[in-house]
């Protein structure tokens, strides 16, 4: 399929959110969760890469949040991207995907890997009132909170859902949650083992939560994750 650029916001340092249209469909159809891999031939050479769709079924439009890698093969190429410009994706894909019924939920994302928790919580929140959700959210600093004011709004609507950025390298007035994701995860968890544990970003993070959540007792069922490299 074909995506069109509709348009784009930069939202962090180098971050950028894209607002897609599919003009080949009425309806795009996925779970929020997925992913797209979108595709550039470069040097005669197709460069296919996967980005996690930050939007809830909309149409036929969906949404990414994108970092650039400077070195990187493709982002640099969509950084570039002008509005009405066209890239083929496959897709959407992944089993990323919030359970049915859901449990109390906590959603632990570093970076760009807010993408599929925004997807989730846009579309599921307000359906599931009788449901905890927790999002712990990491960036260095605090311009880097990306959809702040999103997910605020969220937690202030809906008394189900607490939304804790976190800064590893927190500057000036910051009077929030410091440190890494997994500092926090013991106070989210409040001696629970029957929560659903849903974690999206680096390897790194994502390896060192699974082994606290696995020091604590947990069952694996239960540790749901996806790693962006």
């Amino acid at each position: 399929m074909i995506g069109r650029l509709l348009e784009f916001t930069d939202i962090a340092d180098e971050v950028r959110h894209f607002v897609f249209e599919v003009p080949d469909v009425e309806k795009l159809e996925f779970v929020p969760g997925q992913f797209a891999s979108l595709s550039f031939t470069i040097d005669e050479k197709k460069i296919t890469r996967a980005y996690s769709i930050g939007s809830s079924p909309q149409g036929n439009l969906f949404e990414l949040c994108l970092n650039r890698v400077k070195e990187g093969k493709l982002s640099p190429r969509l950084f570039e991207m002008q509005i009405g410009d066209e890239i083929e994706f496959q897709g959407p894909l992944g089993y990323f995907v919030l359970r049915h019924p859901p449990n109390d939920t906590i959603m632990i994302a570093t970076g760009t890997g807010i993408a599929p928790f925004r997807s989730m919580l846009k579309a599921h929140l307000a359906n599931h009132a009788g449901q905890q959700f927790t999002l712990i959210f990491g960036v260095r600093h605090e311009r880097n909170i990306m959809y702040r004011d999103e997910f605020e709004m969220l937690a202030a609507d809906h008394p189900n859902f607490k939304f804790w950025p976190t800064l590893s390298r927190p500057e000036g007035e910051w009077t929030g949650r410091q440190g890494h994701v997994q500092m926090h995860l013991t106070e989210a968890l409040a001696g629970r083992k029957d929560v659903d544990v849903y974690i999206c970003g680096l390897k790194l993070m994502v390896d060192d939560v699974r082994a606290r959540l696995k020091e604590l007792g947990f069952d694996r069922k239960h540790i749901i994750f996806e790693k962006y490299d």
